[in-house]
């Protein structure tokens, strides 16, 4: 259990909570049913062996926190997620009501030591060991097999490093969904051209030779296609969606709009994954409270990238 001030609630609580759940217990000394409350919310936070850290506000001494979150009687306890108050209860609580609404809302054990592992991996990643990454996202994945951004990033590594069975394996139940979720849609455009090409009569073409056969005619839709998803399949991904964009331009129709999604697929292979909640871009904490000057907040390149290339495919169908 820690104490809570304003001082310290950017770290303790908002920053903290992006790792693991925080439960803020909104207390006052005057309140007997705050005196009550307390043991037995210390109680559950060892029982739960770190699944969730309990932090303790004195409303009192911390109007403005209290403030901030709308408390108007106590106790007031408020879970925080990523950063992000998610539920909440008022008043005196039994064990049970406490320990229900815990498990309501805190992750289970499988899908921390999940998360723990997508971590390790992500940290692998960044190292340069692949493999080992690898190992770790299919660890998360077997402890989880409902996290979408544990099977896509699982995915995604096995194609990059040509595992393209068991790529298909694992993507299978999500192109079984209706409708398809577009990342999965757009890991299964590349896969699949991955194999179209490995299959196919331009599997030992040139870049020049295609160029050739282009330049004789612009309209051989068929090898443009080819082309690009040769590009794709390699991940020359702005040349691939070139490519699609000449077909596009000349026959938004044509073989059912499949260079226009795969083109779509391409922009979603190349944007960005969304960061964590954080308070850094706006200067406030979750409960609204000024904390930090304002920072300049600068556009990644490959999310500019996409952004030019998604003008260029509207203007293109519009």
């Amino acid at each position: 259990m820690i104490d809570v001030t304003l001082k310290n609630f950017e770290t303790e609580v908002i920053a903290a909570s992006m790792a693991a759940p925080i439960l803020i217990d909104f207390w006052s000394p005057r309140s007997a049913a705050c005196t009550s409350l307390v043991p037995l919310l210390e109680q559950l936070e060892a029982a739960y062996s770190g699944r969730f850290t309990l932090a303790r506000v004195n409303a009192d001494e911390e109007p403005q926190l209290a403030q901030a979150f709308g408390i108007r009687s106590v106790p007031t306890c408020i879970l925080m997620l990523e950063g992000k108050p998610v539920d909440g209860f008022t008043g005196a609580q039994t064990a049970g009501q406490v320990k229900a609404f815990l498990d309501k809302n805190l992750p289970g054990v499988d899908e921390q030591m999940a998360e723990s592992d997508a971590d390790a991996a992500n940290a692998l990643l960044q190292s340069g060991d692949t493999e080992a990454a690898l190992a770790k996202l299919a660890d998360a994945l077997a402890r989880d097999p409902g996290n979408d951004d544990t099977r896509y990033d699982y995915i995604r590594l096995l194609i990059e490093l040509g595992g393209h069975e068991e790529a298909e394996a694992a993507l299978a139940p999500k192109l079984a969904e209706v409708p398809r979720k577009l990342r999965f849609e757009a890991l299964w455009q590349w896969l699949d051209a991955i194999k179209f090409i490995a299959a196919s009569a331009y599997a030992d073409w040139s870049m020049a030779r295609f160029d050739a056969q282009l330049a004789s005619n612009k309209r051989d839709f068929e090898t443009r296609f080819a082309k690009a998803r040769l590009l794709m399949a390699t991940g020359e991904w702005t040349a691939a969606m070139d490519e699609l964009l000449e077909i596009v331009m000349r026959d938004k129709k044509w073989a059912d709009e499949a260079p226009r999604k795969a083109f779509v697929a391409i922009l979603e292979l190349l944007t960005p994954p969304k960061p964590k909640a954080t308070t850094q871009a706006t200067g406030k904490t979750a409960g609204g409270i000024e904390v930090l000057g304002k920072t300049a907040i600068q556009e990644d390149p490959q999310a500019a990238l996409v952004s030019s290339y998604r003008r260029k495919l509207s203007m293109m169908l519009n």
